[in-house]
């Protein structure tokens, strides 16, 4: 599993930060500090391509609602797919 080469000292700080955090404006104010804002649209952009795969929409029409690469929504089809399911979790508990 992928996981175990990611798992170190710096990492379990950066999570265990972002699980500290109490709401929207904190979650906003530390990922402004944190990250560019590139980064930052990056992230959320995979999670969009994460939400609209899994309602069944085309390559063609991911690119244009989110402007992601065919490349990022390969790879994120690949991980709803053989992942560790965890896009699938986050999008159920956030559309609840």
């Amino acid at each position: 599993m992928q996981i175990e080469k990611l798992r170190g000292k710096e990492l379990d700080q950066l999570f265990t930060a972002i699980l500290s955090l109490k709401d929207l404006e904190e979650c906003y104010r530390f990922f402004d500090d944190l990250c560019t804002i590139n980064e930052i649209q990056s992230l959320s952009q995979r999670l969009e391509v994460a939400r609209l795969l899994r309602e069944g929409s085309t390559y063609h029409k991911i690119e244009e609602e989110t402007g992601a690469s065919t490349a990022t929504i390969s790879r994120v089809k690949r991980c709803l797919n053989y992942g560790n399911d965890t896009y699938e979790m986050v999008l159920d508990r956030t559309q609840e």
